[in-house]
């Protein structure tokens, strides 16, 4: 008997990863990969045909595996504008671009930030997407008015498999619409940026689906579609992760996050109170700038990435393209303590220790939400896992032992998790626990560089 085989999928900033996964054992069977188009220079836009495109690209291309259920997890935040046919009216704004920092801190003065955060879990920042509809009606009101649909770029994808205008809690819980205490659109907000309801997808309750798929794609017409998630909810699925079990996230962007059973309410904005795909909360802390800024500066160096040396007196904080943690929107690079005796290595490590720290000081915060202490390795995802600069970086900061789990893909298998709930009726956090998606190696703990600390600490002003 053929083994009943179900599809996750990862559309993310840069490409989109599909997996085919056996359901009873979680044995990944083929993967697929799609690039995508992302502008540069003060714009961060991405065609919502490009996922599309590179979305049945990868169905195709795992077509020798007949998939029973299927499930797209995909970036947060991005603004995606439909006409009445819905096709795109224009670019997406993707998450990590921040021309609409001016509106959101309109918008935080405009109701206060302990209203945000007690309402909507979140002080939205410019990676909201209440924040990019207040840029795009301010800046082009002729492609506000003629919006007649307002996606997620999952919610783009789930509609043109299924036909369904359907979003799930874990990613409509960061667009700064939908409050948290009630898991309903707010109206205030909604008249506030000259938004109406009806041009918004229902949201779906965890574990419901959000329909079958169409005639005409590269899947079996009729199989159960999931409400998919963001791709942390989806990450955190795929990991199994339960209250008190964090992971700390090394890509494009760098993410910590854990599930909570308490809902957050962070005033300050670091934490933001995001709903977890799982049915609870998972409160979370995002960097904008993460591997692609220290490869950047490892370009500029001419240096390999691994190429680091023990560094004592530099200080790097590698906001290249602003900063959202810290809420610095419009920063850039800084770079202090300088030698004759420094080495471009020195540097490197230093933009290593930038781009942790900051990730790793929201940690406690993130952790501190159930007040839950957890001596549990701390788990390292992303492609910046596997480097070891990385890991080490990690460790000498943090103090605490690293697990990297073998399985990669996360996103992409959580979502696969999620398709395989519609068909075992099993939670999908079990689902993933039973196919051992977190298993791997594991890094004793090391002595945390308290001088370094301090450093970084004073660059910020924290001390």
């Amino acid at each position: 008997m053929e083994p009943t085989v179900v599809i996750g999928v990862d559309s993310s900033t840069q490409s989109t990863k599909a997996l085919a996964v056996r359901v009873d054992t979680g044995e990944v069977l083929a993967r697929a990969r799609s690039p995508h188009t992302v502008s540069e220079g003060g714009r961060r836009e991405t065609d919502p045909e490009v996922w599309w495109q590179a979305l049945r690209t990868t169905l195709e291309a795992l077509s020798a595996h007949p998939a029973s259920a299927i499930s797209i997890g995909g970036q947060q935040h991005g603004l995606v504008t439909l006409d009445a046919s819905g096709e795109a009216l224009r670019p997406a704004l993707l998450w990590n671009d921040v021309r609409s920092a001016p509106q959101a801190e309109a918008l935080v003065a405009r109701f206060g930030a302990k209203h945000w955060a007690e309402r909507f879990g979140s002080v939205p920042g410019a990676s909201f997407t209440v924040a990019k509809w207040a840029w795009l009606r301010e800046n082009e009101p002729a492609v506000a008015a003629a919006t007649a649909g307002v996606r997620l770029p999952h919610d783009f994808l789930t509609e043109r498999l299924t036909g369904q205008a359907v979003t799930d809690r874990g990613d409509v819980s960061g667009t700064g619409w939908w409050a948290s205490d009630t898991e309903t659109y707010d109206d205030a907000v909604l008249t506030t940026v000259g938004l109406d309801e009806a041009l918004l997808p229902r949201v779906l309750a965890p574990g419901a689906p959000a329909g079958t798929t169409l005639p005409g794609l590269p899947l079996p017409p009729g199989i159960p579609v999931a409400s998919g998630t963001g791709d942390n909810a989806a990450a955190a699925l795929g990991l199994g992760l339960t209250p008190g079990r964090s992971a700390l996230s090394l890509g494009t962007s760098g993410t910590v996050y854990t599930p909570s059973t308490n809902r957050p309410t962070d005033p300050t904005g670091t934490v933001a109170g995001f709903a977890g795909a799982h049915g609870g909360w998972l409160p979370l802390a995002c960097t904008l700038n993460c591997t692609q800024a220290v490869d950047k500066i490892a370009g500029l160096l001419s240096l390999s990435r691994e190429a680091v040396e023990p560094n004592r007196t530099i200080t790097l904080l590698p906001f290249l393209d602003g900063e959202r943690t810290p809420n610095l929107p419009l920063a850039s690079g800084t770079l202090t303590g300088l030698r004759h005796d420094t080495t471009p290595g020195h540097i490197l490590q230093a933009a290593y220790d930038g781009a942790t720290y900051t990730l790793l000081a929201a940690l406690d915060l993130v952790l501190a939400v159930d007040d839950r202490p957890s001596d549990e390795p701390l788990l390292l995802i992303g492609g910046g896992a596997r480097g070891t600069a990385w890991r080490q970086t990690v460790r000498r900061l943090s103090g605490r032992a690293v697990q990297i789990p073998d399985a990669d893909d996360l996103v992409a298998l959580g979502a696969a998790a999620q398709a395989a709930a519609l068909l075992t009726g099993e939670q999908p956090t079990d689902i993933a626990a039973r196919w051992g998606t977190s298993a791997g190696p594991v890094y004793d703990p090391i002595e945390r560089d308290e001088a370094a600390l301090e450093s970084l600490r004073a660059a910020l002003g924290t001390t």
